[in-house]
């Protein structure tokens, strides 16, 4: 892979010189042997910390072998880099450098010439996807030989076993799910180059991050759900961060190979753009890391005490000091690639600091992977003598419900806390740019917004997702509320129409969140589902479809399955009010006769659903409800005859909300059309009036003539 550039004048490509530094007026860039120097820290980071947690020593019973206590990790360490290198490749491409080269126009042919920054990236991450197939087969042959222990062998016998661990272990599955998904990317990567098919590449890939969250210490955590979410949002920072400084470091060659200021110079909005995503990935990872490693560690002593704890204090410092060089580079470096008679000295020392970011990630990282392999001070596997409902839920059973524990009782989902949080403050950032433009922004938007994130978190933090999970009633309110009342408030705050006006327009061929939001909205995909008639079928179908199928079980007992759930129910809500009395831009809008139609089919719909739940006599997702050895409240059977009642009762309050919300905006369409015809009217002179006026006259003067006309006949 090349790593020095030459510049002409279109754009800068890549030249001969494979072995030397790239330069470009005196300007260096990070030559092939630092590069390396990263994958050094790696090890020595990861060899480091194993040494010290004693995490890679032989054991006294069921010792797998050197082989298999060393090379788990070292495989390990190249997955973890090789998925944060395709996943950051990705970001790359999909949206941080230009696709094509020279002059920028919407009329560009899909086959001009690629930017050698652009091919370039996605070469990185075709590379890396293979490093990431291949790694992912070797954690999950020794990882079966790790928990098997044994050593790794080709019989017969191990053989059996090891295809058994696959395909009927968590643990095993698991990885064999990775194996697959990084193979898939990787066999894109070497053929798509739409866009398009880039950025579903991209949340592929993301998807790999899933298994990894969902096994090791999280699985049986005493926080199961909040351990697992922690983790989750953790890898994706974590990838999106390290992930863009490799391959930031790996075309620094390309980027330093044009004249600073020119028009082939994309060095100044390449790092702008990573700047801003390596904050959020910044803020992500430490809130994160601080969220799981409290729920590991639950006291000071354990903190600075066990080799565990250790571990995750050199984590957080290193962090930290990544976090503090992403400040230099924001406030200071990028800044003066702009400026003439600096921009020299100024990329000298953002590569400096950049390869310094390498170093220090490539020893965190294999920290990371250390500290996973490592014991926690809590324990990691389920008691004896744990509960029905422990082992079901991965919680012990609240305690009864009352009223007032309909307020009191709380348990922090932290993907939706993190979605909510970044909701909340991408809003306000841009309520503040379009109002520092001078432009308006209504208040009443503002704050149905932060009710509705307000009352997300109430359903996806609070009492009605904590019972939820016991009492099927409860799991009905917190069904309704995400489909009917969050959904309200969310629309009227109109997210997109503010995101339209506060994101900058991108004019060098890239796409920018607000490129690609526009390409959303008039997708094939966004114009099926924001069809009026497929939103309503959705809105009022999938509850049957969900509910009398195996997929209801599944959200129960699957944390998975029940974010999944979440999601859907909360976007199948937001997408069908949204086409009732949102304002932000559609593909199609129905009239609002046919909007009040498709709702009373609903309302209708909502009644019938709960009046079969309600006389229902058999138990929906029984091995789940009827296991759980709760021993207050009503029977199993009784609770979901009032979920029934919930779902009849509370589905139709807000539809009648709705459907008033569509009355007003009709009347106040007609209003408009009204002002609208009478200011044409004062314009023309009421032209139209006069036009209609003397049809008439020219009609009545017509008949007058043929009636005179027959007359004349009947005299005859």
């Amino acid at each position: 892979m090349p790593s020095a550039a030459k510049s002409r004048p279109a754009a800068p490509q890549p030249g001969p010189d494979r072995g030397a530094p790239a330069r470009a007026g005196g300007v260096v860039g990070i030559s092939r042997p630092w590069q390396l120097a990263g994958l050094a820290a790696l090890f020595l980071g990861l060899t480091a910390a194993l040494l010290f947690s004693g995490a890679a020593a032989a054991r006294e019973v069921s010792d797998p072998g050197a082989l298999v206590r060393w090379g788990l990790p070292v495989s390990k360490a190249i997955h973890n880099v090789a998925l944060a290198t395709v996943i950051g490749g990705l970001i790359f491409a999909v949206g941080i450098l230009p696709r094509t080269a020279g002059p920028r126009s919407r009329t560009q042919k899909g086959d001009a010439p690629e930017h050698p920054a652009f091919a370039r990236a996605l070469a990185i991450a075709a590379a890396a996807g293979a490093a990431w197939t291949l790694s992912a087969v070797a954690v999950l042959v020794l990882t079966y030989s790790d928990v098997a222990g044994q050593a790794v062998g080709g019989d017969a016998e191990f053989t059996r076993a090891l295809v058994y661990f696959m395909t009927d272990i968590e643990t095993g599955r698991a990885w064999l799910s990775v194996t697959i998904i990084a193979a898939v990317v990787t066999t894109a990567l070497f053929g798509v180059r739409s866009l398009g098919g880039l950025a579903l590449t991209l949340i592929l890939a993301l998807a790999g991050l899933v298994p990894a969250a969902l096994i090791g210490h999280s699985s049986s955590s005493s926080d199961h759900e909040g351990a697992i979410n922690s983790l989750g949002l953790h890898l994706v920072g974590v990838s999106a961060w390290v992930g863009g400084i490799v391959v930031l470091a790996l075309l620094s060659g390309i980027l330093t190979g044009s004249k600073p200021g020119t028009a082939a110079d994309i060095t100044e909005p390449t790092l702008r753009r990573f700047s801003s995503l390596a904050g959020f990935a910044f803020v992500l990872v430490f809130a994160s890391g601080v969220i799981n490693a409290s729920i590991r560690i639950t006291n000071w002593g354990d903190l600075f005490g066990s080799p565990y704890g250790q571990l995750i204090l050199a984590k957080s410092a290193a962090t930290l000091v990544l976090g503090g060089i992403g400040l230099m580079h924001r406030q200071w470096v990028i800044p003066q690639l702009g400026r003439k008679g600096s921009a020299m000295s100024s990329r000298r020392v953002l590569w400096q600091l950049v390869l310094v970011e390498l170093l220090v990630m490539g020893a965190t990282s294999g920290v990371a992977v250390a500290l996973s392999r490592s014991a926690p001070p809590q324990p990691t596997t389920f008691a004896p003598d744990a509960s029905p409902a422990f082992i079901l839920t991965g919680y012990e059973l609240p305690p009864e419900l009352t009223p007032e524990r309909w307020l009191t009782e709380w348990r922090f989902d932290w993907l939706w806390v993190a979605v909510v949080l970044f909701g909340l403050v991408a809003y306000f950032l841009g309520v503040a740019k379009v109002l520092g433009r001078g432009d308006k922004w209504q208040w009443f938007r503002a704050v149905n917004w932060v009710i509705g994130l307000l009352v997300l978190t109430f359903i996806t933090s609070g009492p009605p997702s904590v019972y939820g999970r016991i009492l099927f009633s409860a799991h009905m309110v917190d069904h309704m509320a995400l489909t009917m009342v969050a959904p309200i408030f969310l629309v009227l705050g109109a997210p997109v129409t503010l995101a339209l006006r506060a994101l900058p327009a991108r004019g060098d061929g890239t796409r920018g969140a607000r490129e690609w939001l526009l390409v959303f909205i008039h997708s094939k995909f966004s114009q099926l589902v924001t069809h009026p008639i497929f939103a309503a079928a959705n809105f009022a179908g999938s509850i049957v479809l969900f509910y009398y199928s195996d997929a209801f079980g599944f959200a129960m007992r699957d944390h998975v399955g029940h974010e999944l759930m979440t999601l859907h129910f909360t976007l199948t809500g937001y997408i069908f009010i949204l086409t009732m009395i949102g304002t932000d831009p559609l593909p199609r809008r129905a009239p609002y006769p046919m909007r009040l139609l498709l709702l009373l089919a609903t309302m209708g719909f909502h009644a019938f659903f709960g009046v079969a739940i309600m006389g229902g006599t058999s138990l929906l997702a029984a091995d789940y409800f009827g296991n759980l050895g709760r021993a207050w409240g009503p029977s199993a059977l009784l609770d979901q005859q009032m979920g029934g009642a919930v779902a009849w009762g509370i589905g139709e309050v807000p539809t009648l909300l709705v459907a008033i919300g569509v009355a007003i905006m009709w009347s106040r369409s007609d209003a408009r059309e009204s002002k609208r015809t009478d200011r044409a009217a004062d314009r023309n002179n009421d032209a139209d009036l006069t036009a209609y006026n003397d049809m008439f006259a020219k009609l009545a003067e017509r008949d007058a003539r043929l009636a005179e006309r027959n007359s004349k006949l009947e005299g005859r």
